[in-house]
Order: structure tokens, then C-alpha cells, then sequence
């Protein structure tokens, strides 16, 4: 009786999670648990080679994305040397793998940590990076101020203004204000 009474609830928090993260777009997962869902698929041979950091004029900020356009960001709970962001949470937030080479435009430090799993991730100035299955196209910063996964997500600006968080509703074209 203990287990039909705890599915439910579990299915409920998954439904919440997966609404949570805005996935609203197909994502063709087939499992194969690369984690790298906000990117498009690389060749075996490329995915071996060194992560490009560049910067790319995102709204009003410049931002520091991947070599594809998509924004990079890091989580509050993280330190310099260990990620807080595993299982589940690196499905909608999948790392950046490491190492990583900064591009023009790109300024600041890089090292790489050894994640739980073993793999290698790419590190910019103390923040372990990611990017987020919800940002389907370049140049999308949909993730910047969510508090999912245990802790709030930060793009990372190199010049401007950052975007306001996003509002709980992102349906309505009014309000004018700054949310919370």
C-alpha cells in the first residue's frame, strides 16, 4: 500500500521538475545521456577535443557561451572545486566538459574539476559551468536566475547589464516591472 501512495508522489515531483525547467520543446531523448541536450550533437572526435569559451551579445549583456552560442552558467551551491549539480540536476543542466580554451573576447581563469562520475569539467573563474536543456537555440538565456535543482542559476556576463530573472509566468506580455 506504502508504494502506490509514494509513485504518485514521485511522478508528481518529476512532472514538477520537467515544468519547472520550461522544457517545452521535443527532445528527441532516446537516453543517450551524453548531458549536453542544449547543444547540437558533435562527432565522437570532436566531443574529444578542448571546449571553445566565446562571448556573444545576449540582450543587453555580453555573455560567455559555448562555441555554438549557448550561454553558459554556473550554480550558487557549487564551489571551485566541486560541483553540486549531479544525477538529475545535470540532466537539465548538463556541464560543460573540460578542458576549455577561452576564445577573443574571453578574459578570466580556467581550470577543470573531476566531477562524482569521474568526467571532466570546465571551470571559469571559480564557477563550475553548465548550460540548460531549456535554452533550445543560441543567444537564449531562459535559465539566468532560476532557483531549481537545490540553488539559484547565474548566466555569466562579461560586459552589461544581466537580464532580470525570469518571471514565474512568461504567457503575459505586461507588467513592466522587475518581478519579485
Amino acid at each position: 500500500m506504502r508504494n502506490r501512495w509514494l509513485a504518485p508522489a514521485g511522478l508528481a515531483a518529476a512532472a514538477l521538475v520537467v515544468a519547472a525547467c520550461g522544457s517545452s520543446s521535443s527532445s528527441g531523448g532516446s537516453g543517450g545521456g551524453s548531458g549536453n541536450a542544449a547543444a547540437p550533437a558533435t562527432s565522437g572526435a570532436a566531443a574529444a577535443t578542448t571546449t571553445s569559451l566565446e562571448s556573444k551579445k545576449v540582450g543587453g549583456a555580453t555573455l560567455l557561451t559555448n562555441s555554438k552560442g549557448f550561454t553558459l552558467y554556473w550554480f550558487v551551491p557549487d564551489t571551485a572545486t566541486q560541483s553540486k549539480c549531479n544525477t538529475a540536476c545535470a540532466h537539465y543542466w548538463p556541464p560543460v566538459k573540460g578542458p576549455a580554451s577561452a576564445m577573443s573576447g574571453v578574459k578570466g581563469t580556467l581550470t577543470v574539476i573531476t566531477r562524482s562520475d569521474g568526467s571532466k569539467q570546465a571551470v571559469w573563474n571559480g564557477h563550475p559551468l553548465y548550460t540548460y536543456v531549456g535554452d533550445t537555440k543560441p543567444g537564449e538565456a531562459k535559465g539566468n536566475g532560476l532557483n531549481l535543482s537545490g540553488g539559484v542559476w547565474h548566466d555569466i556576463v562579461l560586459s552589461g547589464a544581466a537580464a532580470p530573472a525570469p518571471k514565474k509566468s512568461s504567457s503575459s506580455g505586461g507588467g513592466g516591472g522587475y518581478g519579485y
